[in-house]
């Protein structure tokens, strides 16, 4: 009679103990059989097997140092499986050339996909807190869905012509959907041609259809707009980072919107490269010129630190003589003096909205391509 494939699995000593309960029972009472001892290294060959002949990989596997981190094994572990595959025929390995894998391997019928793929041009310790919050977030809750949640971290795909980086990534690691943040729409143009399925994480390009997620910029920026004028402002500044990234472009949308009309105030928009040297710079020449801005929007949370310190530099008093508005929140704001008046989203709100759209899009394969925006709540500062 066979045995069950179903095991207990036991950690022990660095080992993997698989207990098979009908070996237990098929052993006299006096002597039971002894549970099997299983190294990492055969665990990872067989994880290794299974993933070839479900045809994950074709042709080659891909590097060591991928295989590790895919994996989440060290690179001695990892060896050793591949050793395991090569004496067992299922690898060739010639010199100077990845390890290919052989013909023999026939595949078994491909399952669905349950990799949900993240692209980001930033790795996480370069994203800003409440991203990779929402990152963690995300990642928790796809894992209690039984997903699994792949980070790419590539710059080559958020290039002007990024079509050969996003062919190797999508055919190097399938996915059953695609996750992507920070893009602009070279790269949203590609996942439309190409008909993969792709959330965007921000604002799609006009003439980009695919689902998307971000907060509304449009309405928060009309809305701090209609606030300075309120307040008197007639020459104000929008400060955001250079690039045409869809929540910066629906921003500005919203604040000219606003000053819209006759006798509206002027808007100037002092686009940087994301260093402080640059930005102090425009900010300098903006207050030398023959209309200084009396009021600051801010784009990027770790922007408005330059330019509270800088007006501060400068004899400006905040709000008396200037006032500054953030246009995005996180958690080292609240430390300011004095508070700054910025807008905050929910950021568990927000994950729990991309996980379920991610899901429907892994299961579904398709998703309507609507614009989903997330209104943020008005923290009321002392800035303006």
């Amino acid at each position: 009679m066979e045995l069950k494939q179903a095991a207990e699995t036991i950690c022990h000593n660095g080992l993997i103990l698989v207990c098979c309960p009908n070996q237990m029972k098929s052993a006299t009472s006096s002597s039971p059989r002894l549970p099997q001892r299983i190294s990492l290294v055969t665990l990872t060959a067989q994880s290794l097997r299974e993933s070839m002949q479900a045809g994950h990989w074709h042709g080659h596997l891909p590097g060591e140092r991928e295989l590790c981190a895919r994996l989440q094994v060290s690179r001695h572990t990892l060896r050793g499986a591949l050793h395991e595959l090569e004496r067992d025929g299922f690898l060739e390995v010639s010199d100077r050339q990845r390890r290919r894998i052989k013909t023999e391997v026939k595949p078994k019928k491909a399952t669905h996909s349950r990799v949900i793929a993240l692209i980001s041009p930033r790795p996480l310790l370069e994203m800003s807190p409440s991203t990779v919050v929402m990152v963690d977030d995300l990642r928790d809750q796809l894992s209690r869905l039984g997903f699994s949640f792949e980070i790419h971290v590539s710059t080559a795909c958020f290039t002007a012509k990024p079509a050969r980086a996003l062919e190797a990534l999508t055919t190097r690691s399938p996915a059953a959907a695609w996750v992507v943040f920070g893009s602009l729409e070279p790269v949203q143009s590609w996942f439309m041609r190409r008909q993969l399925p792709c959330l965007v994480v921000g604002s799609c390009a006009p003439e980009i259809s695919l689902p998307s997620f971000d907060t509304d910029y449009r309405a928060l920026c009309r809305h701090a707009g209609g606030m300075l004028c309120g307040k008197g402002h007639r020459h104000i500044a929008f400060v955001r980072p250079l690039g045409d990234y869809g929540g910066d472009v629906q921003s500005e949308q919203g604040l000219r919107e606003a000053l819209g009309g006759s006798h509206a105030p002027t808007l100037q928009v002092i686009s940087h490269d994301g260093t402080a040297a640059n930005l102090c710079a425009l900010l300098d020449r903006a207050l030398r010129s023959a209309r200084p801005p009396t009021a600051y929007v801010v784009a990027r949370a770790m922007h408005v630190l330059t330019v509270m310190m800088f007006l501060t530099q400068r004899g400006k008093r905040v709000p008396l003589d200037v006032a500054v508005i953030s246009r995005d929140d996180e958690a080292f704001l609240q430390h300011t003096v004095p508070p700054i008046t910025r807008y905050a989203a929910n950021t568990g709100q927000f994950a729990r909205s991309v996980c379920k759209a991610a899901r429907q899009l892994a299961e579904a394969g398709t998703l309507p391509p609507k614009a989903i925006r997330l209104m943020p709540k008005l923290i009321r500062g002392e800035t303006v």
